[in-house]
């Protein structure tokens, strides 16, 4: 794997670090600023939907200008969000810094993921995509345990401003590492725009929201589940978030191997993995170590499907892939929000803390279906099997490669 792909790792590190560690600073924060904790809660919700609409928005206004320019100015503008957040003197100040940061967030992915597919032979693309997503899935094992340790040690300015160093470092890397990548002659905003007329893409796009929108059913409520269900320390729950995040990193990596060698195969394992293992939380939430194990499970089956969705994206939207990835990003946030209300609702009609973790299962159970509909199309499609097979027209390809 090239050392490009190091640099898109660092810069994926930071967003990631800074997307999750502010949901264990809230208190610190709200605090600070005199706000109660639902206020500050804003600054998730922010977030959330600055990537969702800063994805697409920031992938437009990039369309005229290099790749690897593009990626460079996105570290910069994350740089200047969580600086801005770091120095905040009041919440509505931070709160810009937030959404600033946040469309720097779904661009660097999206744009990110062709970059890495495009800088490998085509039957590594999936794990270098994977390779990317790596340092998203290590930030939630490292960068958001520790970002919480020092923000509530030191001050959660301190974090912000670490975070916002790590930009500076992800930064430097592009510049060294990546590549100048050449746009494709002649690819213009509507070919971007026509890769959303593929129902590949769509189908791809709406697998990403209901099978990651599964896992965050659960994850989103892990902390009164654990403590009210299973029994755990309030402190339980930052070592529990660990293991989740140990999941997502092997899932990852796993998800990027096998993808490569057989994508919809891997897709029907783990979205129906997923599934299963959601609706037995139901059962083991009642036990710490049963839980323990089945948190990490989730982390793993839900991550797994990020690289063979993404490269699906790409792989059907080829000639013009930029802003088809880069929704695909948004499309994981839209999952998120998704689940995270179902699951709300759940709970606030008296099911339960492991309610949502139907929820869930209900979710990934119709992204497998989704699958097979995707493949039972495929399989009917002559032009989506030579894009399964490869066999792409070369001028679609060289323009795939270079745009």
């Amino acid at each position: 794997m090239p050392l490009a792909l190091l640099a898109l790792a660092i810069g994926a590190f930071g967003i990631g670090t800074t997307e999750f560690v502010i949901m264990g600073l809230l208190p610190e924060v709200a605090n600070d600023y005199g706000v109660s904790i639902p206020t500050a809660g804003f600054l998730v919700t922010g977030y959330a939907l600055g990537v969702m609409f800063g994805a697409p928005l920031m992938t437009v206004l990039g369309t005229k200008v290099p790749r690897k320019r593009m990626l460079m100015l996105l570290m910069g503008l994350f740089i200047v969000g969580n600086l801005l957040s770091a120095l905040a003197p009041a919440f509505s100040v931070m709160l810009t810094g937030r959404v600033v940061a946040s469309l720097a967030h779904g661009a660097f992915f999206g744009i990110g993921s062709v970059v890495a597919a495009d800088l490998v032979a085509p039957h590594k693309k999936a794990g270098a995509i994977a390779m990317m997503f790596t340092g998203l899935t290590v930030a939630n094992v490292v960068g958001v345990p520790l970002g919480t340790l020092v923000g509530q040690s030191v001050g959660w300015r301190v974090t912000f401003a670490i975070v916002a160093a790590l930009g500076v470092v992800g930064l430097a890397g592009v510049a060294k590492l990546v590549p100048d990548m050449p746009k494709a002659e002649g690819v213009r905003l509507r070919h971007e725009l026509a890769a959303f007329k593929n129902a590949q893409v769509l189908l791809a796009m709406a697998m990403t929201v209901l099978g990651f929108g599964g896992v965050f059913a659960a994850i989103t409520y892990i902390a009164p589940m654990m403590t009210h269900v299973a029994g755990f320390a309030d402190g339980s729950v930052t070592w529990l978030l660990v293991l989740f995040g140990l999941g997502m990193v092997g899932g990852n990596l796993v998800g990027g191997k096998f993808a490569d060698r057989a994508l919809m195969p891997m897709l029907y394992v783990s979205l129906g993995a997923l599934a299963v293992v959601l609706a037995l939380f139901t059962l083991t939430a009642h036990d710490k170590i049963a839980s323990a194990v089945t948190v990490f499970l989730i982390g793993a089956l839900g991550f797994a499907t990020v690289p063979p969705l993404q490269k699906r994206v790409l792989d059907h939207a080829h000639g013009a892939p930029t802003l088809a990835s880069a929704v695909n990003i948004g499309a994981f946030n839209l999952g998120n929000a998704l689940s995270a209300w179902l699951g709300g609702v759940v709970i606030s009609a008296g099911f339960g803390y492991t309610a949502p973790n139907w929820v869930g299962a209900a979710l990934a159970a119709a992204a497998l279906v989704l699958a097979f509909v995707s493949a039972a199309l495929e399989r009917r499609d002559p032009a989506d099997r030579a894009v399964v097979a490869g066999s792409v027209p070369a001028e679609r390809r060289t323009a795939a490669v270079h745009h």
